[in-house]
């Protein structure tokens, strides 16, 4: 492979792409694929319990987060963790899951994407980017309440934006706060 940049450019971007693709794929699989049988809910809370009696409840972070960066829906994921520990075990299983699984994400989508985007995107998307990155951490908090893409492919998206790693997180913990109070609320009301 040549080592001119916009070679490498192009490498990138080929990468990102089939990132993106691959997380759309499996959003799309888990919500109407065979694959959603996999993600049954009374198996996956007996699955997390028994990881979190064996291997303590680190362990279902670390599970938490990659099951978020593998395009499980985060708001399925906090509610069979909350029920898998309880309210506030689960709660902050769930925080922390996501907030690494945000990471993971965020990641990939900087080291692939960021290039491309300053590069291929054209002016106009980058302006867009620096502006959303002034308010980063309310733009993420927008995004947390009303999700309007899979948590994977958002925090991919922002890793190639201008936004912070730390407005994402920051934005994250405090977005998914509020859903995950109230999931909480809804389960101690059923299994007190």
């Amino acid at each position: 492979m040549s080592d001119h940049p916009s070679d490498r450019l192009r490498h990138r971007l080929r990468w990102l792409l089939i990132s993106l693709l691959v997380l759309v794929g499996l959003a799309v699989a888990w919500s109407w694929s065979p694959l959603r049988e996999w993600i049954d809910i009374h198996v996956m809370v007996t699955s997390l319990q028994h990881i979190g009696q064996t291997l303590g409840p680190m362990a279902a972070v670390g599970g938490f987060a990659l099951a978020v960066s593998l395009a499980i829906p985060l708001t399925l994921m906090t509610l069979v963790t909350l029920a898998a520990f309880g309210p506030w075990v689960g709660f902050a299983c769930s925080l922390f899951g996501a907030l690494i699984g945000a990471s993971l994400s965020y990641g990939i989508g900087y080291f692939l994407g960021r290039e491309v985007l300053e590069r291929m995107a054209g002016e106009r998307v980058n302006l867009i980017s620096r502006r959303l990155s002034k308010r980063g951490v309310l733009t993420i908090i927008v995004v947390r309440m009303v999700p309007i893409a899979p948590f994977a492919i958002v925090n991919m998206i922002t890793g190639a934006s201008h936004i912070s790693l730390r407005d994402v997180l920051l934005g994250t913990a405090i977005g998914m706060t509020p859903g995950t109070l109230v999931m909480m609320v809804f389960l101690t009301s059923f299994h007190p």
